[in-house]
């Protein structure tokens, strides 16, 4: 092992520690209410760090907080997750101004600025007329992004994503592609195979 590598291993290894108390706090906070509601405070409030230390505090909470998720990861300033069951493994990337829903990111995959990862593309139900939409419900699915993917800014998934997939800027995913291809537009259709 290298001397970069054990420094790194030791820094990551103290904001762990210092993240303990709040991971505790978290927890404490959803036994006695909901869960992702304290989950998303706590995210907000991380998301707030800049820079470096931004960087390995929130890679520490969502260590300790989030089920199978590494530390060798970089959340972005001003990104937010709104649940407590994502999983994000190591090596993955995941911009600025990003807002990730329930899901599982596979190892060293990319997520540029401004994306979202929604929890499924059937979040809200509107199919009565004389009931307000708010009232409707809807079914959240924790959505699986395998590894190295590279996702644009500004994109949108809704949907399972194979390994070795890009995804264009702008673009809103709400079909499964082909693994290994390109796939570019609003809905997004796959525009190369990388075979």
């Amino acid at each position: 092992m290298n001397t970069r590598y054990l420094a790194k291993r030791t820094l990551k290894n103290i904001f762990l520690m210092l993240m303990l108390p709040l991971y505790l706090f978290y927890r404490a906070i959803s036994l006695i209410g909901n869960q992702d509601s304290a989950f998303q405070s706590c995210s907000q409030t991380l998301s707030l760090i800049p820079g470096k230390i931004g960087v390995y505090t929130r890679a520490a909470f969502y260590r300790l907080s989030c089920p199978g998720t590494s530390d060798d990861i970089s959340v972005g300033f001003l990104t937010v997750f709104s649940h407590w069951d994502t999983t994000i493994k190591e090596g993955v990337y995941i911009g600025p101004q990003c807002n990730i829903g329930s899901c599982e990111i596979g190892p060293n995959t990319l997520l540029g600025s401004g994306v979202h990862v929604l929890s499924g593309k059937n979040q809200h139900v509107f199919s009565d007329l004389n009931k307000p939409i708010k009232q409707q419900g809807g079914d959240y699915t924790k959505v699986k992004i395998q590894g190295d993917c590279w996702i644009g800014n500004s994109s949108i998934v809704m949907t399972d994503l194979p390994q070795r997939v890009v995804v264009a800027a702008g673009s809103i995913v709400i079909t499964s592609p082909g693994s290994k291809s390109v796939i570019a537009g609003n809905p997004a259709k796959t525009i190369k195979n990388q075979i």
